[in-house]
């Protein structure tokens, strides 16, 4: 069968099928986002349940990605099989005709709101794993009593020289959350707050609030603060009038050299043992409900109406930086 004949196959021996085949391969070339320890274990996990089959896995952000995977489609050279990253860069993948849509045997458990729908029933992705961001304080240095309960709680004079945000894509993100529901008056008010924008990774900013060094983050996950508790770190995490998802989804390449082996791979992500082991790192799951409510930034979005607003929230996180 073609690629296109086995991402829509969906008789009960798929498994069967897709496994015979790529052991075959013997080999799949794995492109994520996911950063850590999950990306291997995942990986790991993957070659326990199917022997035979090596992962071959590439770490990157969505930009390093994107470069690597198109440069690879102008040199009519494809590498990638599977692919597991943000939603910017899947819907600039698909816009360029570079995801094949498939069918998943898990797919009835996922809401629509997070499958990319494509022709014929398929999807040219699914979330599979969901980063919740939200405020993240140090208990020895600021007092409950001071401690926000939402974006207007940023405001209060006790908090002023004691916020930090990441200058990441996490931070770009809450800005446009706080633009989304409170406006640019309310940035005009946190600005006076005399904020810190400091050019780190979520992960790395709450490393700060860990220490000390800063007092509270708004642009934090929770995964990460729950991971930190388990180590005694002196920390909580709350989630604000809206919870950002930074969501990471999974697509096939259509041009995977090993499509047996890219769409096994999307299907154990995308199942049970996929899930189970994303759990363990503390990531949110789309199948689950939680005691907030989620964003999902991109949702409903083109690729260029997404990177129009991009644009704009990363110019008002720069603007919280000049004094």
């Amino acid at each position: 069968m073609s690629l296109a004949q086995l991402a829509a196959y969906n008789k009960p021996d798929r498994e069967k099928v897709l496994y015979t085949g790529a052991k075959t391969e013997g080999k799949i070339s794995w492109y994520t986002s996911l950063a850590g320890g999950s990306y291997k274990e995942l990986a790991a996990a993957f070659e326990a349940k199917y022997p035979g089959v090596k992962v071959e896995a590439y770490r990157g952000t969505r930009q390093e990605l994107g470069a690597r995977i198109l440069a690879e489609s102008q040199a009519k050279r494809p590498i990638v099989d599977t692919l597991e990253t943000t939603l910017p860069l899947l819907k600039l993948l698909r816009d360029d005709k570079l995801l094949v849509p498939y069918y998943f045997p898990a797919e009835a458990k996922y809401p629509d709101h997070v499958k990319e729908k494509g022709p014929k029933g398929l999807y040219f992705w699914a979330i599979d794993r969901e980063s919740h961001i939200g405020l993240a304080y140090n208990k020895n240095s600021i007092a409950g009593h001071l401690v926000p309960k939402n974006y207007d709680g940023l405001l209060r004079p006790e908090l002023k020289d004691k916020i930090g945000l990441a200058g990441s894509d996490t931070g770009v993100t809450v800005v446009g959350a706080m633009l989304r529901l409170r406006g640019e008056e309310y940035l005009k008010k946190l600005k006076a707050q005399n904020p810190a924008v400091h050019n780190v990774s979520g992960r790395a900013l709450l490393d700060l609030v860990i220490s000390g060094e800063v007092g509270v983050s708004p642009t934090t996950f929770r995964n990460h603060v729950e991971v930190s508790l388990k180590a005694n770190a002196p920390i909580e995490w709350i989630p604000m009038d809206v919870v950002p998802a930074n969501s990471g989804s999974t697509a096939v390449s259509v041009q995977a050299p090993h499509p047996h082996a890219a769409l096994l791979m999307a299907d154990f992500i995308l199942g049970e043992g996929g899930q189970k082991v994303l759990e363990q790192y503390e990531y949110g799951s789309p199948l689950k409900q939680y005691p907030f409510k989620r964003w999902y930034p991109e949702q409903g979005l083109t690729t260029e109406q997404y990177e129009k607003l991009d644009t704009r929230w990363n110019k008002e996180l720069r603007t919280l930086m000049r004094k």
